[in-house]
């Protein structure tokens, strides 16, 4: 499955115009990122103060860094991608789009996390995020949120939108078979209305309009908590599954050596801290964070479908919820 889409006239030229900007910086490092802005931005100010070389960063939705590259191609300016869906990078993989490099502090990430050409930068997880002052009991597990008190007061983000979405669909379907569409069947009866991207069904529940988000990614609302929230995460007891996030090195790029540098970076000490820091799990073991890290955490069967396997699923969950 091809996950680079086409994008429109207006929103080529103004990223052929940034891409122009980025050009007249030639000795910097450009990085694209479909992570938390500020994540971006520390990494980068941490690895120009230990190296001195620059950074360019572009942030954004993963449809928008990947509509990017793809206007691109017969320029290409991105040397590093951080992307927020391990399918992508399997997918720029088979395209044969990737540089291969290990870096030497992957040591301590675990085998699931990293390949030849790709290594997560750091993971989130999928889990119910619950207004603490919704009136509404602790839900303890996915199957909760079917019930009377959870009545049309419950969100999801799109599958269509979140790859880690539509990861929770596959791993629920891998562990339960047609017990996962039963569920859905349930969600959908209670009334769950599903949302744009994560933001857009978090954000109810934030402002008190609903109680619950079934499978929001949880390093967005550690943040809002941090901030004096009154929402909870909650890993389900039956179960999650985790998103990591790929790291990778484009074989167009023209700054390799600083490009491995910068992965290095990223997973030294020091960058797998900010990783910590944006609320993250970080991708190496041996550092500590704010938060239940993958130890703590039940998880389902690593999805392995594939792309079409995928599409299958996106599309029986949009029938069954008529997007």
């Amino acid at each position: 499955m091809s996950f680079l889409k086409p994008v429109k006239t207006g929103a080529m030229l103004t990223m052929l115009l940034t891409s122009v900007a980025m050009m007249s910086d030639a000795h910097a490092l450009t990085v694209y990122t479909a992570g938390p802005g500020s994540l971006a931005k520390s990494l980068a100010a941490g690895f120009e103060k230990q190296t001195g070389i620059k950074v360019n960063i572009f942030q954004a939705t993963t449809g928008k860094v990947m509509a990017r590259l793809e206007a691109e191609q017969a320029s290409p300016q991105a040397d590093v991608l951080i992307s927020a869906s391990w399918d992508i990078a399997e997918d720029l993989q088979q395209r044969g789009w990737l540089q291969p490099y290990q870096s030497p502090n992957a040591a301590k990430v675990p085998d699931a996390f990293k390949t030849a050409g790709y290594v997560a930068q750091g993971i989130s997880a999928l889990g119910i995020v619950w207004n603490t002052k919704s009136g509404t009991p602790e839900p303890k597990n996915w199957q909760d949120l079917t019930g009377p008190a959870f009545k049309d007061k419950v969100t999801t983000p799109d599958p269509a939108l979140s790859g880690a979405s539509l990861d929770l669909l596959a791993g629920l379907q891998n562990s339960e078979g047609e017990k996962a569409w039963t569920l859905f069947q349930q969600l959908k009866q209670n009334g769950m209305v599903v949302s744009g991207p994560n933001a857009q069904a978090v954000t109810p529940v934030l402002q008190g309009a609903k109680a619950a988000v079934f499978g929001a990614v949880d390093y967005v609302t550690y943040n809002n908590i941090a901030q004096g929230e009154a929402v909870k995460v909650i890993f389900p007891e039956s179960g999650t599954v985790v998103a990591p996030r790929p790291m990778m090195i484009l074989k167009s790029s023209q700054h390799a050596d600083d490009a491995k540098k910068f992965v290095d970076y990223v997973l030294s000490d020091e960058g797998q801290q900010q990783v910590a820091n944006a609320w993250l799990m970080p991708a190496r073991t041996d550092i500590k964070a704010q938060r239940p890290l993958i130890t703590e955490i039940r998880l389902l069967p690593m999805p392995q479908e594939s792309n079409a396997d995928r599409a299958s699923i996106l599309k029986r969950f949009a029938t069954l919820f008529g997007q």
